[in-house]
C-alpha cells in the first residue's frame, strides 16, 4: 500500500447553511479567487452585494487558521480556491389572487475558502497545542462540628440539670384586609351630634 502524503498546501476556512442564495454568493466568490489576502479583503468591502459580508467572514477565519494553527502571517497569503455549494433549500409560501399561493424558495449555501503561500510550499504541520492546565484542587472543608440540641426534658432530669423553658413557635400575623376601589372613594360617615353634645 502506497503511504499517503499527510502535508497539506493550502489553509481552508467553511461555512455551511448560510442564508444566502448559491449563485449571488459564487458571483462574489468568483471576484476574489486567486488574489492576495489583502486585495480580497479590499475587494469584499467595497462590494455592494448582500454576500460579500457573509465570504469576508469565512476569509477572515481562513487567516485566523492560518495564524493560529500553523503560525503564518495571515497577509503572505493568496486565495487559492474560494467555490460555494448549493444547501437545503427552505420552501416557504406567500398568498397570491383569487385564494392561491406561491411558493418562496429560501436557499442556502456551502461557502469554502482556501489559502496558500505564493511560493506553492507546503503549509507547515499544526503547532503543537498547549496543555490543559488541570485546575486547581479544592481544598476539603474542613468536617462540620455537630450542632448541640439542648437536651430533652428526660434526658436532662436523667443528668441533672434543669431543662430549658420550652418557647411557642411566633405565630405569623394575617396581614389586614386591603380596601377596594369602591371602599376607598366613600367618605366615612359622621354621627349626628345630639343636643347634649353640643
Amino acid at each position: 500500500m502506497a503511504a499517503v502524503d499527510t502535508q497539506r498546501t493550502d489553509v481552508r476556512a467553511e461555512a455551511r447553511y448560510v442564508r444566502a442564495a448559491p449563485r449571488k454568493a459564487a458571483l462574489v466568490a468568483d471576484q476574489i479567487r486567486g488574489r492576495t489576502v489583502p486585495e480580497a479583503r479590499t475587494i469584499l468591502t467595497f462590494m455592494t452585494r448582500d454576500a460579500a459580508l457573509d465570504v469576508r467572514k469565512v476569509l477572515d477565519s481562513a487567516v485566523a487558521n492560518a495564524e493560529a494553527n500553523h503560525g503564518l502571517v495571515g497577509d503572505e497569503l493568496y486565495v487559492s480556491g474560494a467555490f460555494v455549494g448549493a444547501g437545503p433549500v427552505l420552501k416557504r409560501w406567500r398568498a397570491r389572487a383569487r385564494g392561491r399561493v406561491a411558493r418562496i424558495r429560501k436557499r442556502t449555501c456551502h461557502i469554502t475558502i482556501e489559502l496558500a503561500l505564493p511560493s506553492g510550499e507546503a503549509i507547515p504541520a499544526p503547532l503543537p497545542q498547549p496543555e490543559a492546565v488541570p485546575p486547581p484542587a479544592e481544598e476539603a472543608p474542613a468536617e462540620e462540628q455537630p450542632k448541640r440540641r439542648a437536651p430533652t426534658r428526660e434526658k436532662a432530669e436523667e443528668a441533672g440539670e434543669e431543662p430549658k423553658a420550652e418557647t411557642k413557635p411566633a405565630t405569623r400575623r394575617k396581614p389586614a384586609a386591603k380596601k377596594t376601589s369602591g371602599e376607598a372613594a366613600k367618605p366615612a360617615r359622621r354621627k349626628p351630634k345630639t343636643e347634649e353634645e353640643s
